[in-house]
């Protein structure tokens, strides 16, 4: 029996000495890497330069929270070692997870010291907005000077370092020969320093770095010597590897590529313009005052022909047209009207948007005896905008087409005021909107950029495009067009002229002015809105998808540069009318938690912790690849989910509901 005791005891010293072995060896090994938290916020030192408000917009359309310090502003917060970090429960916390400054010499003294001592210590990465190529920034000048219409090149570093959703070259415009809009400083690594290009770019012979990152004193900083506004393509193109470099591809806030195209009008004629008259024959053309060379009963409308047109291009493109109708006009034509019946063969290769029965005027009754027109001061009833939403999609249901009941593009966007003559709404839409269930109703971008309510609904802003509604030839466009936009000596409206704010005149446009001219100028517009995050749908009409089909030259333009640009893995995102809603409700809740600091997002020990104090949420997450979904248990053990965020770009990226008081976990990659 003492043996057997004894043993016991010998066998739990042995045990004991196990531990103690363990814990005597810990000391040999690699000290483990002190625990930091990082919190999920971007400092911006922001002086008013061009280039920190290039990046404070990427910032805004991702939706990263940011914290700015007027550099120039008296009483600012000074940039200490207490700004920067802190301890939460004997944890180091970094209070930001990138630093964006003017350039090198941002700040100075202690500033400074303050401000690398916190990089160094955090592994912060920062972002000089726009300076030349020195060896203060780890370069030697190689070229400087204009830019415009350069092709720039993404490196392997750079695609590998965050842009990579980025085909591998970007093009700088050149908008206008007579003005500078870009210059750069070409530079190239400087002796003894350790400096990778991520962008570079060619002129004049010499290749060097425009965006490139320079690591010294145990901090990374990269170096854009590029100069960029926010309304640049080239910026905006560029913008989210900017973002992505900075937070290493962790951050709250999210990316995509919008393009989605309405076609209103669908079954009525559309009238035409006169290139005689320079006016809309059946519109603002007077049959007294201009003898009309077309008869005033022409109209464009589409053919069956144009209906399987426009099946064959949605599917080469890969892009959906959403079919703004009015059926009113499939009755006028009659039971036989082969438009409806093409349209109907094919019904279920379009989306489609309840455009009223037949298109009426549905603010204040229009007194044409002026021009412009004026209000009567009389509104289209409550009743009669009732009976056009509701019969126009009991017209869709009965032929067994499929509508959100939820949408309403109403025709020139009216019960919307309309400045100068209707500055406030119809006051029986909101009514009439309610009554029929109408969630979205669609706005013009051009005089309301952002959303609002009216009665239950919400605003949808649709980007106009310059291929006319009253046009459906090559030659009618380019003559409306250079009425418009030429001088009242070249033979134009001199609208151009009178309106220098907002119109520039141009020399006449002759017959191949159309895909010289017309076509690269309303592609690249329409692009810009691609790139820029902005989930706004762009509209024409039927009438330009008939006769010439010149409304689909500018979509391939458009499709083709993004193609061109970007990877097959960031696709243009095509959203239905109702779901483009959905996204500016997201972006301005968040916005909205974001202002109110309800939201806590940090890393520690390779997870993020998202944190919601306020009402419930939308949070847009992006992370890399790897990155799982995970919980806690009862016990605070992790319990691993499935992967996070859908693929695009490179990246994994969602917006995740957070409820009041919940939170969102996630575990990185190793």
């Amino acid at each position: 029996m003492k043996f057997r005791a004894r043993r016991r005891i010998v066998a739990g010293a042995l045990a004991l000495v196990g531990i103690a072995g363990i814990a005597l060896a810990r000391p040999a090994l690699a000290a483990a890497a002190p625990k930091q938290r990082i919190d999920l916020r971007v400092l911006v030192l922001d002086d008013a330069s061009t280039g920190i408000d290039m990046l404070r917009a990427q910032l805004d359309r991702e939706g990263v929270p940011y914290t700015t310090v007027a550099l120039g502003a008296a009483g600012r917060p000074q940039i200490t070692a207490a700004f920067l970090a802190d301890t939460v429960s004997g944890t180091r916390r970094a209070k930001f997870q990138g630093v964006v400054v003017p350039n090198e010499s941002a700040v100075s003294g202690a500033e400074a010291t303050a401000l690398a001592d916190f990089e160094r210590e955090f592994k912060i990465r920062q972002i000089d907005a726009y300076t030349w190529a020195n060896p203060a920034v780890g370069q030697d000048l190689v070229w400087s000077g204009t830019l415009d219409g350069a092709a720039l090149t993404v490196t392997d570093a750079g695609k590998a370092a965050g842009f990579g959703y980025l085909k591998g070259t970007v093009r700088i415009d050149d908008r206008d020969a007579s003005v500078i809009e870009s210059y750069g400083y070409l530079g190239r690594k400087a002796q003894n320093a350790t400096f990778t290009p991520l962008v570079t770019g060619t002129k004049s012979g010499a290749t060097g770095s425009l965006l490139g990152v320079y690591e010294h004193d145990g901090r990374e900083e990269l170096v854009v010597t590029l100069a960029a506004n926010r309304y640049q393509t080239h910026a905006m193109e560029l913008g989210h590897g900017l973002v992505t470099w900075l937070t290493k591809g962790v951050h709250l806030g999210i990316t995509r590529n919008y393009f989605s195209v309405h076609v209103d009008d669908v079954f009525l004629p559309d009238d035409r313009w006169d290139t005689v008259h320079n006016c809309t024959v059946g519109d603002d053309c007077n049959p007294q005052r201009d003898p009309a060379v077309l008869p005033y009963n022409s109209t464009i409308r589409m053919t069956p022909d144009d209906v399987r047109a426009a099946v064959a291009w949605q599917r080469a493109s890969g892009v959906k047209l959403d079919m703004a109708f009015n059926g009113g006009g499939s009755v006028e034509a009659g039971a036989g009207d082969p438009l409806t019946k093409a349209y109907l063969a094919d019904k279920g290769q379009f989306r489609w948007i309840n455009h009223t029965y037949e298109h009426p005027y549905l603010g204040c009754v229009q007194d044409f005896s002026v021009t412009p027109w004026r209000c009567t001061g009389q509104w289209m009833s409550q009743t009669d905008i009732t009976a056009q939403i509701k019969n126009n999609a009991d017209w869709a249901r009965g032929k067994g087409i499929a509508i959100d009941a939820t949408e309403l593009v109403t025709g020139e966007h009216s019960g919307l005021r309309t400045l100068p003559q209707m500055p406030a709404d119809n006051p029986n839409l909101a009514p009439a909107l309610n009554a029929t269930g109408i969630r979205y109703i669609a706005s013009d971008a051009s005089r309301e950029q952002a959303p609002r309510a009216v009665g239950n609904a919400t605003t949808v802003p649709r980007f106009p495009m310059n291929i006319y509604y009253n046009v459906a030839t090559v030659a009618e466009e380019v003559d409306e067009y250079n009425w418009i936009y030429t001088s009242r000596a070249d033979g134009g409206s001199g609208i151009c002229e009178d309106n220098p704010a907002t119109s520039t005149c141009i020399d006449p446009l002759g017959a191949a002015g159309f895909q010289q001219h017309i076509v690269p100028t309303e592609a690249r517009i329409a692009y810009d809105h691609v790139v820029s995050g902005n989930p706004a749908p762009h509209y024409a009409h039927q009438s330009n998808l008939a006769e010439d089909r010149i409304l689909y030259p500018v979509l391939d333009a458009i499709l083709a540069r993004y193609r061109a640009t970007y990877t097959a893995a960031t696709p243009v995102v095509n959203p239905k009318f109702a779901e483009s809603a959905q996204q500016n409700q997201r972006v301005a809740a968040w916005r909205t938690a974001v202002q109110n600091g309800t939201v806590e997002a940090y890393t520690l020990d390779g997870r993020v912790t998202i944190v919601n104090k306020g009402a419930a949420v939308e949070v847009p997450l992006t992370m890399p690849n790897g990155t799982k979904l995970v919980t806690l248990s009862l016990l605070g053990l992790e319990i691993g989910g499935g992967a996070f965020g859908d693929a695009y770009g490179g990246e994994r990226s969602a917006w995740r509901s957070v409820p009041r008081n919940g939170q969102q976990l996630l575990r990185l990659p190793s």
